[in-house]
């Protein structure tokens, strides 16, 4: 019964993997240039955005670059935790303006806004904790992107605005992820005015985790990556999807939900090997397995 209550808790994360993975390479052109950079080594994927000319903007070419990068064999045990960062001052100015003009057709509009969203999301859904690394000023899908991120480090001169309401696109997809991440009235204010927050006051209101001074913005970033590396990825795997699920619910369930998880938590094999190992007074040998203890 556990093991089909994990299941469960597992099978949305599964569907989105399947469908996403599928669309990525649902027969669209490769990108032209090299618009993302992935780098991987003990545990930590880099997922650069590298396209400063263009200020990194999430163009669609830019966003199915930056979907592959973030399903890439996202089930190894060898990925424990994901930090995306960017190339240049300015971390990401949003979508790429030139593909949003009348010369483009609705359908092609819908596609960018689509998988837009499904980036955002999946992020939310992957199985490792995904860290934005933050130096410089990041703009409406920009600052979404930022605020879809479990985790944010940003450096002192970090900016975050969604000023689509001055040039007539209100950044209402970017007002999901930054409605679920700051006060209602921090957000509105934002999304009214365009106007930006400082990494200060980005701190203050709940967007980022951390505000550090640039030249230890990285040193920080890596610090949380290799703290995160020492756990067990099935544990945390469990534990992501369970807290974005509970997030949804009302009180009385979600305490529910999440005891019936905690009970389910202690059945993985690593669930019990981490007690064993602090009544024994060892390290943890993880397995890294969604598999129960026999």
């Amino acid at each position: 019964m556990a093991a089909l209550r994990l299941w469960r808790l597992r099978r949305p994360l599964a569907a989105a993997f399947g469908s996403a993975a599928a669309a990525a390479g649902a027969g669209r052109p490769a990108p032209p240039e090299k618009l993302t950079v992935r780098r991987q080594a003990g545990g930590v994927r880099n997922i650069i955005l590298n396209n400063p000319r263009k200020r990194n903007a999430l163009s669609l070419s830019m966003l199915q670059s930056l979907r592959e990068d973030l399903l890439h064999d996202v089930r190894s045990k060898e990925l424990r935790v994901i930090i995306i960062s960017a190339e240049g001052p300015v971390f990401c100015s949003g979508h790429d303006l030139k593909e949003l003009s009348s010369e483009d057709d609705v359908k092609h509009h819908s596609q960018v806004f689509e998988i837009c969203a499904e980036v955002m999301t999946l992020i939310q859904k992957l199985p490792v904790p995904v860290i934005a690394q933050v130096n410089g000023l990041a703009t409406a899908a920009g600052c979404q992107l930022v605020a879809s991120c479990d985790i944010a480090v940003a450096s002192e001169k970090s900016q975050f605005a969604t000023p689509g309401v001055n040039i007539g696109l209100f950044c209402s997809t970017p007002a999901v992820a930054l409605g679920r991440s700051l006060p209602r009235k921090v957000a509105l204010e934002m999304l009214f005015t365009g106007e930006p927050l400082s990494a200060q006051e980005a701190l203050m209101h709940g967007l980022v985790s951390k505000v550090v001074p640039e030249d230890k913005l990285e040193e920080e970033t890596v610090k949380i990556s290799q703290k995160i590396c020492e756990s067990s990825k099935s544990v945390l795997a469990l534990g992501k999807a369970t807290f974005y699920r509970q997030m949804t619910q009302d009180l009385d369930t979600a305490y529910k939900m999440t005891t019936q998880v905690m009970v389910d938590n202690l059945t993985l094999r690593d669930g019990q090997e981490g007690i064993e190992a602090f009544i024994q007074k060892r390290k943890p040998v993880w397995s890294h397995s969604q598999d129960e203890k026999k």
